[in-house]
């Protein structure tokens, strides 16, 4: 004779499917008898004053005016104010050739970067210049280039 096909371990899946199964009809019967418990309501949240989370909404009479134009949505722009316009110093070095060289402030005695396209005049080693600074994709470049 064959053995029945039926184990137990079969029998308990079928009655925890069963189970599950009872317990949804049941739940969706009482959101049908009771429907203000459910839907959009009852899912919304407020926030109060005090940043804390509620269901209640908000009292209109506490609302605060707000300015829309006082609040600050980018970066504000950097003003370099301790910056001169126009700097004096001496040409360092310049390679005609390549098209590039450095210019010696003379107060702080830094050394910028300038290109040939930055320059008005054309420049040679020892040359007294005045320039401003641009910064650049590797730092600060002399740009506007003049013989005084």
């Amino acid at each position: 004779m064959a053995k029945s096909q039926e184990t137990y371990n079969k029998k308990e899946k079928e009655k925890k499917r069963l189970k599950k199964r009872q317990d949804k009809t049941l739940k969706m019967e009482e959101r049908k008898a009771n429907p203000t418990a459910s839907g959009l309501d009852a899912m919304m949240a407020y926030v109060d004053e005090n940043g804390h989370i509620t269901d209640t909404p908000p009292d209109p009479k506490t609302k605060k005016k707000i300015d829309v134009e006082s609040i600050e949505i980018a970066i504000p722009k950097r003003i370099d104010d301790e910056l001169p316009a126009l700097r004096t110093g001496r040409v360092d070095f310049f390679n005609h050739q390549k098209g590039f060289g450095f210019i010696k402030e003379n107060e702080t005695q830094e050394k910028y970067f300038v290109h040939v396209h930055g320059l008005l005049q054309e420049v040679e080693e020892g040359n007294s210049v005045t320039f401003e600074i641009e910064r650049g994709m590797k730092g600060m470049n002399a740009v506007r280039v003049k013989k005084i």
